[in-house]
């Protein structure tokens, strides 16, 4: 539930004291580990921790008024709930939807023996002692303000944003995304080289004066003119011409 507070201490004494002292006890490892460049302060309602605009002028991209979030302690209707957005940036995902980060996290929650309650960068919790302070203060110390601005960045350009959250004209944001290596075909993580090759492949089928051949590794058939209809394509097995 969002609060009109506009101080953290204000919303803290409106809580009730079971709630009061479980969020207290988390502010203060989050304090404890919190790198000097972000910031506390009231945020969407909750209590917020942040980069402030002389630091990251772009602000949060969704809403540029809004410094860019970190992380935040709250109070919800049902539960109390840590967010860490640090954790869920999603710009080094590995393909399976988590990032390194996250992944890291839930191992070393679940290693305490403590049930996690968690979706992609909600931590939910009832009780304290449900909490496992010690990786919660580890995962806000091993993200520094300058580390997060990369990632945070990083990840809008794999989407084909600026800074700033816009999008980036289109020659510009494909050359900005980054190029997943393909293990099956090793030149497809070289583009360069991919083409100097193809050049080199059309050369070669230029001087077999339009003899066909099939390609064992890739299994492609080339067009035979000179032996089967036009539109069809050669079935036999042809030496390569090299």
């Amino acid at each position: 539930m969002q609060s009109n507070a506009t101080t953290v201490r204000a919303y803290l004494d409106a809580l009730p004291p079971d709630r009061r002292e479980a969020l207290e006890a988390v502010r203060k490892v989050i304090l404890k580990n919190l790198d000097g460049g972000y910031r506390e302060g009231m945020q969407y309602g909750h209590i917020g921790y942040f980069i402030p605009h002389e630091r990251f002028a772009h602000g949060y991209h969704c809403d540029p008024k809004q410094p860019l979030p970190f992380a935040a302690i709250a109070s919800q209707k049902n539960h109390m709930a840590i967010y860490l957005m640090g954790v869920y940036c999603g710009c080094v995902g590995d393909g399976e939807g988590e990032t390194a980060e996250a992944r890291w996290f839930r191992e070393a929650w679940l290693k305490t023996g403590k049930k996690l309650d968690m979706g992609k960068a909600c931590v939910r919790f009832r009780k304290l002692e449900a909490v496992a302070l010690d990786v919660v203060g580890e995962a806000i110390r091993r993200i520094p303000a300058d580390l997060y601005i990369e990632r945070y960045v990083e990840s809008l350009r794999s989407m084909g944003k600026g800074p700033d959250g816009k999008k980036l004209p289109a020659a510009a944001a494909k050359s900005l995304r980054p190029q997943s290596p393909n293990p099956q075909n090793p030149r497809r993580q070289n583009p360069a080289a991919n083409r100097a090759v193809n050049r080199e492949l059309s050369r070669r089928v230029r001087a077999c004066a339009g003899r066909a051949f099939r390609c064992g590794s890739a299994g492609c058939r080339v067009r035979c003119r000179a032996r089967v209809p036009r539109g069809k394509y050669c079935r036999r097995w042809h030496p390569a011409p090299w």
